[in-house]
């Protein structure tokens, strides 16, 4: 036999194997989950919300964050935020169903995102701590470009919605549809291709200021 034979036989006999049903599935995952657990690093102390903002906070991400009692507030706090920076109340809005609700009144608001947006305002589906990440799962309320193409992203996630770590993510999408993508943004976008000299925005936001929302949790 060749190695030619040898191989395309090894496939066509993994093509005959029965497939696994959902149940033995979800028994291999918790195995693997549950041996994830000695291999953890410490997090130090504080919940899951508390390490996330620290996270977010490190000289690492270099992110800034803040947090909102009530989803009313959201726009409130865009507004500080972007006076802060020295910008104007204009803003790409993630046509997410949480944000469109809120009184946006005094902004000049842009229902798509442009190539050169200075500024957007997205909605994450969850947070996780251990690494600081935002998770954006792409669909008609989510447009994945919005992770990638504003000079300054701000971004709204629910505390309830964080997770200790990075695997917990999974948890988020229990009982939902996979989306085409799923997107982990970690910090500003940032390279050191160019001579070892860090470089902000060269593949998505230069800067990133994430609110945090204590509402519901």
């Amino acid at each position: 036999m060749t190695a030619r034979e040898a191989i395309f036989g090894a496939i066509g006999a993994a093509g005959e194997r029965a497939v696994a049903d959902e149940a033995a599935i979800a028994a291999a995952a918790a195995g693997l989950l549950a041996r994830c657990a000695p291999t953890r690093p410490a997090q130090g102390a504080g919940t899951a919300r508390e390490i996330f903002l620290r996270r977010l906070r490190s000289p690492a991400l270099g992110a800034s964050v803040a947090a909102v009692g009530r989803a009313a507030e959201v726009p409130d706090a865009v507004r500080r935020h972007l006076a802060a920076a020295g910008l104007a109340p204009v803003v790409a809005l993630q046509p997410h169903p949480a944000l469109r609700a809120l009184d946006w009144s005094g902004f000049d608001v842009r229902p798509a995102i442009a190539i050169d947006e200075t500024a957007a305002v997205g909605w994450a589906h969850g947070g996780i701590a251990e690494t600081g990440s935002l998770v954006f799962r792409s669909g008609p309320d989510s447009p994945t470009l919005f992770a990638f193409l504003p000079l300054h992203h701000i971004v709204v996630v629910p505390a309830r919605r964080i997770r200790p770590w990075l695997e917990d993510y999974a948890t988020l999408e229990a009982g939902e549809a996979w989306p085409r993508n799923l997107t982990l943004v970690t910090g500003p976008s940032g390279t050191t291709d160019i001579e070892g000299r860090l470089v902000r925005g060269a593949h998505g936001p230069a800067h990133l200021h994430v609110l945090v929302l204590d509402e519901g949790g």
